[in-house]
């Protein structure tokens, strides 16, 4: 078993969160509807970033980085596998809130805990920049949501207005600490 470092990225290190393999094979998805979850059958095979996705979410990226953003990476033998980002700024409507931005883990990594391990070292970034919880903005894959569920996220009824107009088909949730 490859030993697994856990790091903070540096600014020119933020681009390289585009190497993570982000195949997969999607059977389920939610949709938020009538003030619930909803479990509805969508199939999807998901060989890479959406098109256009690194070149719309790098400047985001970067500006949230340049505001005193946590960059975490988990690396195997200085190749990054799976990365987490707190953005340092205030949620708009929850103030209190720190956005999880980003959480990925490489498709042949995935099932080993990596994500449950940057999550914490992500809420133990928040909790230093003195935030009370988490906003996530996540997509709607079964998998996904229910990974922040089982994390402690509860989905909202009340999204952000911006993040939800960024992202309107994610599910928001709160993971208040």
């Amino acid at each position: 078993m490859n030993m697994i470092d856990f790091r903070r990225l540096e600014r020119h290190e933020v681009t390289n969160v585009w190497q993570i393999e982000r195949r997969e094979t999607v059977h389920e998805v939610y949709h938020f509807a009538e003030g619930q979850l909803q479990l509805r059958p969508e199939f999807y095979d998901t060989r890479d970033w959406p098109e256009g996705e690194p070149e719309l979410y790098t400047p985001i990226l970067l500006e949230c980085f340049d505001h005193g953003g946590v960059f975490l990476g988990a690396f195997s033998q200085d190749k990054l596998i799976a990365a987490g980002v707190v953005d340092a700024r205030p949620v708009q409507d929850y103030p209190d809130l720190r956005q999880l931005p980003f959480l990925h883990v490489s498709h042949d990594w995935r099932g080993q805990k990596l994500a449950s391990k940057l999550y914490a070292l992500c809420k133990d970034a928040a909790q230093a920049l003195g935030a009370a919880g988490f906003y996530i903005s996540a997509t709607s894959t079964r998998r996904t949501v229910d990974f922040y569920m089982l994390q402690g996220g509860v989905p909202t009824s009340q999204p952000d207005q911006a993040l939800h107009e960024l992202e309107p088909d994610d599910i928001h949730l709160i993971h208040r600490f």
